[in-house]
């Protein structure tokens, strides 16, 4: 393994890394400890394994304001042998203590220029109003900058939940639990359990809520689970999707639940329908959306009859959870941390 080598393996790491960059930022605050403090041993991973999501999610607070939700197994996998293990760690240590944080430098050189990224294809929804958004637009600045390519899948998650959440907030649903009568004995035996759980009493069995629809949160590309849970019974998984067989195993692989939603390209829509019924799981799909179909619900709810009522929820709900999924980064602050840290006459450095 040599230095060019190494460097590879960093740059696919980096390549990989959606836009909160945090295995690049555990790899270079590995870097920085062993620079500057020297308390570690980058052969010897026991040193800073654990230690090191420390010191990341320091970093990441600071500029993303938030930290890694993801298993530690999932975390660790930084450091193996397809990423960067110790013996590559240890190459990179040696080339950034050489050159007073070369290694360091290239990284947050690489976070910086994917947060101005993300910045430009994010102000999209702020410069545009319900007159000038044009749903195809915004997808395409992330499809073509290889930088936000990587968070497409979020990005997909956030529109549809824009969209649906706001059609079930305007269209009033309303939701009843009710007990059969058959079973009004039980209710009073557990009349305790009832009102603090299920908020219902032998004097009042049935109750009546709001019908509304939620994002689980956010989630790393690795974890599985539900995207979306509506108080009604619907649970959605959202999946933007290019027909692969590794994609199509994952299909069946992360199902999780038995409605779920997948999101494609309208070329791949048949091919998609076909393989799921090869594999048996089309009984899982509960609907399978095309981009197109997408397109044209926001343009109906921003621009259609009923725009009065949805637009300024569907374009309110966009930036609010944009806001949430990527928060912006104070950019003067950012420079002054690059500044504190000796980056500065570095960041034009080419490197190696």
């Amino acid at each position: 393994m040599n230095l060019e080598e190494a460097k590879k393996a960093l740059d696919k790491v980096i390549r990989k890394t959606r836009s909160h960059f945090y295995k690049p930022i555990q790899i270079a605050e590995v870097l920085y400890r062993d620079r500057v403090i020297g308390d570690i041993n980058l052969l010897q991973l026991d040193t800073y394994r654990t230690v090191s999501r420390r010191w990341r999610d320091h970093i990441c607070l600071e500029f993303v304001g938030r930290t890694s939700t993801s298993s530690a197994r999932y975390q660790d996998d930084v450091f193996n042998d397809n990423a960067t293990p110790p013996s590559i760690l240890a190459i990179l240590g040696q080339e950034n203590r050489n050159h007073q944080g070369i290694v360091e430098a290239y990284i947050y050189r690489n976070f910086f220029q994917r947060l101005s990224q993300m910045s430009s294809g994010l102000d999209y929804c702020q410069q545009h109003d319900q007159n000038h958004f044009r749903l195809e637009e915004f997808l395409q600045l992330f499809w073509l900058e290889p930088g936000l390519k990587r968070s497409i899948d979020k990005i997909y998650e956030i529109v549809v939940y824009a969209l649906f959440s706001a059609i079930i907030d305007c269209l009033e649903i309303s939701v009843k639990v009710t007990v059969s009568e058959m079973k009004v004995n039980i209710l009073k035996e557990f009349s305790d359990f009832s009102e603090k759980v299920l908020q219902l009493s032998p004097a009042d069995p049935c109750l009546e809520i709001k019908g509304q629809l939620h994002r689980v949160g956010t989630t790393n590309a690795a974890d599985r689970g539900l995207d979306m849970w509506a108080n009604f019974g619907l649970t959605i998984q959202i999946k933007h999707l290019s027909l692969t067989e590794e994609l199509a195993e994952g299909i069946v692989n992360e199902v999780s639940s038995d409605r779920m939603v997948i999101i494609c390209k309208d070329a791949e829509q048949k091919m998609i329908i076909s393989l799921l019924n090869q594999i048996g799981w089309r009984s899982k799909i509960q609907s399978i959306i095309t981009e197109k179909e997408l397109i044209n619900w926001y343009n109906k709810a921003l621009r259609g009859r009923y725009a009065d009522v949805l637009a300024e929820k569907v374009l309110s709900n966009l930036r609010q959870e944009i806001a949430v999924e990527f928060p912006a980064t104070d950019h003067q602050k950012f420079l002054a941390f690059r500044d504190e840290r000796g980056y500065s006459h570095l960041q034009n450095s080419c490197w190696p």
